[in-house]
Formats: structure tokens, C-alpha cells, sequence
């Protein structure tokens, strides 16, 4: 049981050293019995008292780690219901199914198709992480070869998938060294397939008729000494599917329910019958609350769309998104194409470098760190005034890649001209258009 507040501030150093970021440790306390704060915060905390204190730091739903390797991620770990009341930490994992049927030459081709959808946004790679191999009935000898040549010629992490535990145990035998996600673990086959997972250290997804159901086959794992333990309720209708996601994130979390207290794993590709609708009902799950979403396949329209709405929701919001301060490169610019500026706020980059892009104007645009604001809010807030961007033009580098001396701002940013023009003696301020959509007729005109 969870300690209080009161208990947990007993078991602390009592300094009020304010290294913790809150002024007492009666406050820190506090925030670590809500799931506020984490435990390494304190620098003084004892040893004993750590693993006295485990418990109460622990978050409400178990994070569990898969796989091995480049793509090796974790699901779960989150201790809020809304991601507002903090953020959201460990991103839905995006998985397709490969059969075990599959012709060896054509899961090659599969594989290079797959292992090419990596997308760059904000500086991040964006991919799926898993591929399960589903038991097609035709014996463990190739579902252990498709497994097998997965786990040994790809990036991709595994779950297995099979009810027949000769089959389960021979794709173990072969891809045992990426700690692949076992499923399902049922009522007839937990104790079976539990001692498997036990033995070799490995996760387990339990799969039930409903959410209640699922309590004894995860009390039953944990008693086994199993924590690693992903929960499927079993619905395959979308309307009970999403109540269940619901429920169980509210009974970890509101009711500090252990038993439900880990991640989940869904499957659109069992609840549509096209990939189109299979996308939206993952969009759903990603956002509602999806550990672990399971498509038939994974294709770039549907893929992408579901990797940025992942960023967007496992992104902090109470931080914007930026993207690195430097110079940029349009259209392989020369030391006579335009130089722009603006703000490190993503969108704002990724709108101005796309008309630049449009245009097909050779260009250089530099970002100024104004720690995530858009131009006009940044102006306002005296993160992008003229001063400060004419100091960043001239470390920026730029003046050693042009030969002129033009400027070009944003035109929300109009009122800053004359500044720029006092800091970087000898240059001409141009101040451009107020929308990025009219950047291209403007280049253009340049």
C-alpha cells in the first residue's frame, strides 16, 4: 500500500535544503505521495529510506520495457490522467503484424519497406518500434524462422504471438536476446506460459474477457514474481474497447488499483476491415490510452499521421516545441541567396522553411533560440528584439557563407528593424511579409 504524505516525510532527511526544487521536505513529501515528484530529486535520501520509500515513488501504472537494440522503448509509467496536469512520458509504441505464414523472400522486401519509414521532425527520428510475429497455424519450425530472421536482420523489436506453447517456446529460443513481449497469457495457459516469461526474463501481455477479469490472471503473474505485465481486456469493439482503455487508467491511477496498474496493449487491426479505419481507431488509442497499438500493416499515410499525433500528445505541455538555434540550408543556397529570421518555435519553423522550400528560391534561415515563442509573442516578451537578433546574426556564422549584407525579418516583427539596423552596422533591414504563405511571391521577388 501507497505511503501517506506524513509517513513518506518521516523517512526524509528533514534539511529543507530547497535542492529538491520545493521549499521543505514536508512539501517534497507531499508531492511524491501524489506523484508529483521523483524520488532521485532528493540528493540526501538514504539508501534504507529509498527502498522504504520504492513503493510510494513508484508510479501508478508500471513502466515496461521492450525490446533490445536501436528501437528498444518503454510503455507505460504514467502517473496523470490528462496530460495537462503534467505530461505524458512514455509514447504509444506502434506495432504491425507479420504472419508467420509469410514467404521468407517476401518478408525481405517487407522488412526494407519498413525499416525505411524513419521521418526527421524537430530534430527527432520518428519510426514505429515493433513488429508481431501472429501464429498462422503452420507449425513452430517457421514461426520460429520468421521470428528469427526479424530479430536478427532488422532494427525491429517483437511480440510473439501464439496460444500453442511449442510455438511460443520455439520463437523464444530464437529471439530471446531482443526480449520480445509475450501474447496472450490466458486463464487456461498463465502458469504455462508465466514459468516462460519468468525463466527467460521477459514481458507478458495477459488477455481476458473483460477488465475485471483481468485482476486474478495479473494477481496470479505478480505472485509468480512477474512485474513486467501489459493487460489486453479483450474487446474488439471500438465503443467497449475505448471504455475499457479508460477504466483501467482510471483504476491505476483514482483508485491506486496495483492489479490494473500497467500499460495496455490494443488492436485496430482487429476491429476494422481496411487500413484506413484501422488508422483512425489507432488515432484514438493513442490519444485514449494505448500502450502498445497493433495494426495489420504500416503504410506512410496512415504511419505518419499517427507518429505526429504521438509527438504532439507525449510531448510536454507545458513546454513548447523547438528546434535547434543555427543556420539552415533552403534549396542549396549561395553566398548571394537571402538570409531570413525567425523564432526556434516548431511550428513557426517548419511553416517559414516549408514556403521557402515552395518557392525554390535558394535561401539561408536562421533560427534564434526565443526559447519556443512565435515571433509575435516573442517580440512581446522581449525574447526577439533587435538588439538580441543582431547579436545572434553576427555569431551566427552567416556573415562567413554570403558576400551582401540584407537581412530579412518577420514582418510581425517590424517594430525591431531599426535595432537590427544600429547592431549590425551597415546592413539593410528588409522586413517581410506578416504570413509565411506570401514568402514565396516575396522571394521571388528578391
Amino acid at each position: 500500500m501507497a505511503l501517506t504524505g506524513i509517513q513518506i516525510f518521516k523517512l526524509l532527511p528533514k534539511t529543507n535544503c530547497k535542492e529538491c526544487g520545493v521549499p521543505t521536505c514536508l512539501a517534497f513529501a507531499m508531492n511524491l505521495a501524489s506523484g508529483k515528484a521523483e524520488l532521485d530529486a532528493c540528493p540526501y535520501v538514504s539508501d534504507e529510506a529509498k527502498e522504504k520509500l520504492a513503493e510510494a515513488s513508484a508510479p501508478p501504472i508500471r513502466p515496461v520495457a521492450l525490446g533490445k537494440g536501436v528501437r528498444k522503448t518503454t510503455t507505460g509509467g504514467e502517473t496523470v490522467l490528462y496530460r495537462h496536469e503534467k505530461t505524458f512520458f512514455n509514447p504509444t509504441v506502434l506495432a504491425a503484424t507479420v504472419a508467420s505464414d509469410i514467404d521468407l523472400g517476401e518478408l525481405d522486401k517487407t522488412l526494407k519497406i519498413y525499416n525505411a519509414f524513419q521521418y526527421e521532425r524537430v530534430g527527432l527520428n520518428l519510426r514505429p518500434e515493433l513488429l508481431v510475429v501472429k501464429d498462422a497455424g503452420n507449425g513452430a519450425e517457421a514461426f520460429a524462422k520468421v521470428a528469427e530472421k526479424i530479430a536478427k536482420e532488422s532494427e525491429f523489436n517483437l511480440v510473439l504471438w501464439s496460444e500453442d506453447m511449442a510455438v511460443m517456446k520455439a520463437g523464444v529460443e530464437v529471439a530471446a536476446f531482443k526480449r520480445p513481449l509475450l501474447y496472450p497469457a490466458t486463464e487456461a495457459n498463465a502458469d504455462e506460459l508465466g514459468g516462460l516469461a519468468k525463466e527467460q526474463d521477459l514481458p507478458i501481455a495477459v488477455k481476458a474477457d473483460s477488465v475485471d477479469a483481468l485482476q486474478p490472471l495479473t494477481e496470479k503473474l505478480t505472485g509468480m514474481g512477474i512485474k513486467d505485465i501489459v493487460l489486453d481486456s479483450g474487446a474488439r469493439e471500438i465503443k467497449q474497447a475505448l471504455e475499457d482503455q479508460v477504466a483501467i487508467r482510471r483504476a491505476a491511477l483514482k483508485a491506486s488499483n496495483k492489479a490494473l496498474g500497467f500499460p495496455t496493449i490494443t488492436f485496430p487491426c482487429e476491429m476494422a476491415s481496411n487500413l484506413d479505419m484501422e488508422t483512425m481507431i489507432a488515432g484514438m488509442f493513442v490519444a485514449k490510452y494505448g500502450g502498445i497499438v497493433v495494426m495489420s500493416d504500416f503504410s506512410s499515410e496512415s504511419l505518419f499521421p499517427l507518429l505526429l499525433e504521438r509527438l504532439n500528445i507525449f510531448t510536454d505541455p507545458q513546454r513548447p516545441m523547438t528546434v535547434t538555434e543555427g543556420i539552415f540550408e533552403i534549396n542549396n543556397p549561395d553566398e548571394n541567396s537571402p538570409v531570413l529570421v525567425t523564432t526556434n518555435f516548431a511550428l513557426t519553423y517548419f511553416i517559414v522553411s516549408g514556403e521557402c522550400e515552395a518557392s525554390k528560391v535558394p535561401c539561408w534561415l536562421l533560427i534564434k533560440d526565443a526559447e519556443g515563442l512565435s515571433v509575435l509573442t516573442a517580440w512581446a516578451a522581449g525574447k526577439f528584439g533587435g538588439d538580441d537578433v543582431g547579436m545572434f546574426v553576427k555569431k551566427s556564422g552567416i556573415m562567413d557563407k554570403v558576400k551582401h549584407t540584407e537581412l530579412i525579418i518577420p514582418g510581425y516583427a517590424a517594430a525591431i528593424a531599426g535595432d537590427v539596423e544600429e547592431e549590425l552596422s551597415g546592413w539593410t533591414i528588409t522586413v517581410g511579409p506578416r504570413e509565411a504563405a506570401h514568402l514565396p511571391a516575396f522571394l521571388k521577388s528578391k
